[in-house]
């Protein structure tokens, strides 16, 4: 439960007047093919959520409830999912509502970036009566109560906070780091350092960390997480900075010179899911023995578009350290270190190991195939580190096998990306293929 003040938690309060902005993201290049037919916050996760359903779902737990999801590309799927996951009470003035990129008199370009998407929106983001913006990542997995970023952002009297955490010198050179002082205030932030002389004097102290309760060892710098909170008076500096079009590269370094801009200190895990790599390594750390981010907490159970699904049926199955969602079935397979999406089904002799299956949208019984090939994994085959998105067609006796070897390619129906097999969605595989 919360141990937050009691003003924090109830009444009509100070979440009331937060709104939240979700950012979409760009064309998600570094996640293709699974942005091929779909925006990066819609791609699927942990076989039965959207990467969406995160900031949403902390949002919903933390007291936000007027939220926007700026987006621009492939937005269809992820118009359909919001529509039917988050419908508020008709007595409340909660709202999740989709923003897409449009020409308008002032505008008729896409985003430029994160800023220029919020720039573009400023005029329905002054529909509603907030007194402070929620600025959040659509593609991160994390768990945080933003009632407890309110907290810093009020009690530090700031006009932008930006949620920090430590990290790496192998990590740092891809993020936004900053140098803060003892009560917090950044003091100069550097987008993506570049080297060891960019990084040196953005070292934090170890006794920094130790005052605030913070165990380091081994992460002496600060990366912005992108999660942000604007004074609405700040926000709306954008509209006459038309050259500032992100965040991290140009807003938050240049409000340093003249606005009160304080960090808000995170230590919990966080993994920005911006490419093939990151996505499939956080589906395995999740199969760990200690998975990294937990699931089974009924205060922050994470909400997404309910199914109604029967229970999956196993007839003769081995499973080891796999994650199995609603709707499967499975017939005498061998699955380990796997996660296997809703309405999966997985054909006699079939072994998975170390890989994504994300299941289908529809039972096949349902909406019937021309394809020869049944939509599953057909009998007997054997598929390691790999990545098979949804209502993927596999024959039998199909051969996918991932390695640090293999260079990136494109085939038909699927691809490879830093040694992961990526099965596209509605991909037919032919029986007997081997790939890898």
């Amino acid at each position: 439960m919360s141990s937050l003040p009691v003003e924090f938690r109830v009444g009509p309060g100070l979440m009331n007047n937060v709104g939240a902005l979700v950012l979409g993201g760009g064309r998600g290049t570094r996640l293709y093919p699974l942005t091929a037919v779909r925006a990066k916050p819609a791609v699927p996760l942990l076989g039965r959520y959207r990467l969406v359903d995160i900031p949403l779902s902390q949002c919903i737990h933390s007291g936000v409830k007027k939220i926007f999801v700026l987006t621009q590309f492939n937005s269809a799927s992820l118009n359909r999912h919001i529509m039917k996951s988050y419908r508020f009470d008709t007595f409340s003035d909660g709202f999740v509502e989709i923003l897409a990129a449009e020409q308008t008199l002032d505008s008729g370009d896409w985003y430029q970036g994160t800023a220029d998407a919020v720039r573009q929106q400023l005029r329905r983001l002054r529909s509603i009566n907030v007194s402070h913006y929620l600025v959040l990542s659509g593609d991160q997995l994390y768990r945080m109560d933003y009632r407890y970023l309110m907290k810093t952002h009020l009690e530090t009297g700031a006009e932008i906070t930006v949620a920090a955490l430590p990290v790496a010198a192998e990590a740092a050179q891809g993020l936004g780091i900053m140098r803060i002082q003892r009560n917090r205030r950044i003091r100069q932030f550097v987008e993506k350092p570049a080297g060891s002389e960019e990084l040196a004097p953005l070292v934090t102290a170890p006794n920094f960390f130790t005052r605030y309760g913070i165990k380091a060892e081994g992460r002496p710098y600060l990366a912005s997480m992108g999660v942000y909170v604007f004074d609405v008076g700040v926000l709306e500096v954008l509209q006459s900075q038309p050259d500032w079009i992100d965040f991290g590269k140009q807003v938050i370094p240049n409000a340093l010179k003249k606005r009160k801009v304080f960090a808000h200190l995170f230590d919990g895990f966080w993994e920005d899911i911006g490419t093939v790599r990151s996505y499939y390594d956080v589906h395995m750390r999740m199969v760990s023995r200690h998975p990294p981010f937990p699931l089974y907490d009924r205060y922050h159970i994470i909400y997404t578009h309910p199914r109604y699904l029967p229970g999956s049926r196993f007839e003769d199955v081995c499973i080891k350290n796999s994650m199995i969602c609603e709707g499967c079935r499975i017939s005498k397979a061998t699955i380990a270190d796997s996660v296997i999406g809703i309405r999966s089904v997985i054909r006699p002799g079939a072994r998975i190991r170390r890989s994504v299956v994300m299941g289908a949208d529809f039972f096949e019984d349902e909406q019937p195939r021309a394809a020869s090939v049944s939509m599953g994994i057909g009998a007997g085959c054997d598929i390691t580190r790999a990545i098979i998105d949804k209502n993927a067609c596999i024959g039998d006796h199909v051969v996918i096998r991932g390695s640090s070897r293999l260079r990136d390619r494109d085939g038909e129906g699927y691809a490879i990306r830093d040694g992961i097999v990526i099965v596209q969605k509605n991909a037919v595989i032919p029986s007997g293929t081997r790939i890898g």
